[in-house]
């Protein structure tokens, strides 16, 4: 039993430290206050249009008129200001250059910048566009937009045209929501071409640890009703592309998104990509992923950039609720965060204490099944002594010999004839461990948990930012202590000395996980040691009787004195 409760603690570990695994920055230019650029574009009401769209090839072979020349003779910078957002814009390329979210910080205290400077230097910034043509005549994410800005400041128009290649770009920001409007419209001698709108080069916290992991690409299938998240990994070998109804598609870290919401409720291409750049100065290149979305030659969608949070979510759109995925466990962590989270707003105003009511709930809510526990482990300290005869008896027997299922055999009737359930005393910890992984996710998507305090822990969703990791040194000397109070039903002294590893084994698993991880299982310990200093109080467990002499030493029981 405790060597299967060893493999469990061991597999936990694995998921808590591969989890992270399989799913800096410079600082972002100067920007210059809204000016408009003295050359306007100039849409001209009688600009014609083919009758019916025609492939590039034959535009090429018959052109259309020469559309007016439209263009601005220097790169200028754009800057829209909002109660939620910051977005820095510049007319090369007609492209974001940073969005900053006003009410997060990174990892480093900064300003949270959702845009990647180092990486998207070398990909391209986000909202830069993918042709879908073999050999586009002009590179339109490099050329000068003339640009427009409404009046009201909030609006930002884009738009290119060399005679032959026209591009047209509209940014429509609202002042108090994170819903942005956007829209474009590409056309090669008067033809549509199919385009993509990328977010390439990194996204989210560039700040935390394995930034890149953390990252992944999304859509939401409205046909099949599932969230798909791919990873730089899935594009290893060369970009992949998604097709269908999709509610929303492209990027996420674990507590923000930039997800393009279409408007027409068609099909929808997402394309992902694996972009290897460099975390932050004099580091290696490492793979992150990118997406690209649209597929339409007139793009009209809305866009949600901002965090991952659920109230937030379904107040701009009911369907940007799926970002916040709770994974396996969502049975369990949804209701978890759901307690926390009011418990936080209504009662204790604050996530740390709310952590530590619900997990107190939480094991007194396992108190009947601790009193079971109990009951079952006194039972088994009283069939040690017949236990150890039919384990002597099976001395010198090996592992791979049928007579060892005969002496499993054995000890199983004998637990059958008392009632006994040799896994009894393991109950109330292996209940426990769907609410440890529930606790894990919830912490690590929940944008609410991210910054956190509680007491002197500064983020709740991080490990503790001491040099010495406190929560953790407590949590495994409190353990120990409740370790040392619970009877151990084997009288083998090799597995007592096993079980009382198990403290430092678990202080090694917590030591650089997230901080509200650590004070949940220390506040159950804490819990437990009260519990169990009841149940010993109030179930005493008698110790077992002396061994009974096996068979096989009869001869020896005739020369004792008397």
């Amino acid at each position: 039993m405790e060597l299967r409760l060893l493999i469990a603690f061991l597999l936990m570990a694995v998921v808590l430290f591969v989890t992270p695994q399989v799913y800096k920055r410079f600082a972002p230019p100067a920007p210059v206050k809204i000016a408009q650029t003295a050359q306007q574009a100039k849409q001209g009401a009688a600009e014609s249009k083919p009758e019916a769209v025609k492939p590039a090839s034959q535009a090429a072979a018959s052109p259309a008129p020469a559309a007016p020349l439209v263009s601005a003779d220097k790169e200028q910078i754009y800057v829209i200001d909002t109660n939620l957002y910051r977005v820095t814009l510049s007319n090369k390329g007609g492209v974001v250059r940073s969005w900053t979210l006003k009410k997060y910080q990174d990892s480093a205290g900064k300003p949270l910048d959702l845009v990647n400077p180092a990486g998207s230097a070398k990909t391209g910034y986000p909202f830069a566009l993918a042709l879908e043509m073999a050999k586009p005549p002009v590179n339109v994410n490099d050329v000068l937009y003339a640009a427009k800005v409404s009046p009201d400041g909030q609006d930002v128009t884009f738009d290119y045209s060399n005679g032959q290649v026209e591009v047209h770009k509209v940014f429509r920001f609202d002042k108090n929501s994170y819903l942005t409007g956007f829209s474009d419209d590409v056309k090669v001698n008067g033809v549509g071409v199919p385009n993509l709108v990328e977010w390439r080069g990194g996204f989210g916290d560039a700040s935390v640890n394995n930034a890149a992991g953390q990252q992944h690409t999304l859509y939401f299938n409205a046909t099949d009703n599932k969230l798909v998240i791919k990873s730089a990994k899935d594009a290893k070998d060369g970009p992949v592309s998604d097709t269908g109804v999709f509610s929303f598609a492209g990027m996420e870290d674990n507590y923000f998104a930039a997800v393009f919401l279409p408007r027409d409720g068609g099909q929808t291409t997402i394309r992902t990509v694996s972009d290897n750049v460099a975390p932050g100065p004099d580091q290696k290149e490492v793979p992150y992923p990118g997406a690209a979305v649209g597929g339409d030659a007139h793009n009209q969608l809305s866009v949600y950039v901002g965090p991952k949070d659920l109230n937030t979510l379904k107040a701009v759109n009911p369907k940007l609720t799926q970002l916040v995925d709770f994974g396996w466990f969502s049975i369990i962590a949804k209701p978890l965060f759901l307690a926390v989270n009011w418990l936080t707003e209504h009662l204790l105003h604050n996530y740390g204490w709310s952590i530590v009511v619900l997990t107190i709930i939480i094991n007194f809510a396992l108190l009947p099944l601790k009193f079971s526990s109990m009951k079952s482990m006194k039972r088994m300290q009283q069939l040690q002594p017949q236990i150890q005869a039919i384990n002597a008896r099976y001395k010198n027997v090996g592992l791979r010999d049928p007579k060892k299922q005969q002496q499993n055999q054995e000890i199983m009737e004998l637990y059958k004839q008392h009632g006994v359930n040799p896994m009894g005393g393991c109950l109330p910890l292996i209940i426990q461990i769907p609410f440890f992984f529930a606790f894990y996710k919830v912490l690590s998507v929940a944008t609410e948990m991210r910054g956190a305090h509680w007491l002197w822990v500064s983020d709740l969703s991080r490990p503790e930012m001491l040099p010495i990791h406190i929560l953790p040194i407590v949590m495994t000397v409190a353990q120990f202590v409740q370790q040392k109070m619970t009877p151990n039903p084997s009288a083998d002294p090799n597995q007592q000395k096993m079980m009382l590893l198990m403290p430092l084994i678990f202080g090694f698993m917590f030591y650089n996980v997230s901080s509200g991880l650590v004070l949940y299982w220390l506040t159950s310990n804490l819990v437990g040691i009260g519990q169990q200093w009841f149940i010993n109080r109030s179930m005493p467990v008698t110790a077992p009787a002396a061994q009974a002499e096996p068979a096989a030493s009869g001869k020896r029981g005739g020369s004792k004195k008397r």
